[in-house]
């Protein structure tokens, strides 16, 4: 093996600038969002409902494999280094933190060395317009 470790973070582009990655998984746009239904909008990736709506959504199990397929390509690489994956949405409570689990879990199981990260699971729910855009705070 020649990675020593890889380190899967999911964050949310609300909050700040995605981290410096090898790799970053854009979700905003192509999966549909969990934060548009009400009764999910203020759970998590921690929550069974969460997840379940993310890993329901087409195409994303198929995103999970091709982000677990790069990470072995590196660990199939001549050098030794760690990887780093980026998994971003909106705000990174939903979408980002469940495929970011998943891809952490998968990885895990080649016996590779995995840190998992959530820069943004626990941060408030930060409100946005139908198109996806922040809403300012109250006497913002």
């Amino acid at each position: 093996m020649s990675v020593t470790t890889i380190e899967v973070i999911s964050f949310g582009y609300l909050h700040g600038a995605p981290p410096q990655a090898h790799l970053t998984l854009d979700l905003r746009k192509h999966f549909r969002d969990p934060h548009v239904d009400p009764a999910l909008r203020h759970l998590t990736a921690n929550d069974l409902p969460v997840r379940r709506a993310v890993l329901g959504t087409p195409g994303i199990r198929e995103a999970i494999t091709a982000a677990a397929l790069v990470a072995e390509a590196y660990d199939a690489g001549p050098s030794a280094a760690p990887l780093t994956i980026a998994v971003g949405c909106a705000g990174g409570r939903h979408r980002a933190a469940t495929v970011a689990m998943a891809i952490a879990r998968r990885v895990g199981k080649t016996g590779t060395a995995v840190r998992l990260i959530h820069r943004d699971l626990d941060k408030p729910v930060v409100e946005r317009t139908a198109t996806g855009d922040a809403v300012a705070p109250a006497g913002a």
